[in-house]
C-alpha cells in the first residue's frame, strides 16, 4: 500500500523560503508521476508541480515558475518542493500525490491521482 508523508510546512514571511518533503513508501515508483497540489480555504485543490520519477522531467503551474522547484531523491524515496519568494497568496495546505497511470495531459489533474498524503500547512504572512 502506497503511503505518502509530507513535512516541512510552517509560517514564513513574504519573500521567504520553505522546503517541503514527501516520503513515499509501499512500492517502487519507477512508473509514477509525483505531484504537489495545494488547497486554500474555500478554493479547489490546484496543481503546483509534478515530476516523473524515472526520468526526472518536471512540470509547473504558471504561477510558481521561477519560484518553486520540484525534485526527487531516489535513494531516499523522497520528493521535495523548494519554495522561494513566497507570497501571501501561496498560503494553503500542500499535498503530495502519486499516480502510476498518468499521461502528460492528465498529470495536472488532481482527480487522476490515486494516492495522497495528509497535507502540510504553509502560511505566508505579509
Amino acid at each position: 500500500q502506497v503511503q505518502l508523508v509530507e513535512s516541512g510546512g510552517g509560517l514564513v514571511q513574504a519573500g521567504g523560503s520553505l522546503r517541503l518533503s514527501c516520503v513515499a513508501s509501499g512500492r517502487t515508483f519507477n512508473s509514477y508521476v509525483m505531484g504537489w497540489f495545494r488547497q486554500a480555504p474555500g478554493k479547489e485543490r490546484e496543481f503546483v508541480a509534478a515530476i516523473i520519477w524515472s526520468g526526472g522531467f518536471t512540470y509547473y503551474a504558471d504561477f510558481v515558475k521561477g519560484r518553486f522547484t520540484i525534485s526527487r531523491d531516489k535513494a531516499k524515496n523522497t520528493v521535495y518542493l523548494q519554495m522561494n519568494s513566497l507570497k501571501p497568496e501561496d498560503t494553503a495546505v500542500y499535498y503530495c500525490a502519486a499516480e502510476s497511470r498518468w499521461t502528460r495531459a492528465t498529470l495536472m489533474a488532481p482527480n487522476d491521482y490515486d494516492y495522497w498524503g495528509q497535507g502540510t500547512q504553509v502560511t505566508v504572512s505579509s
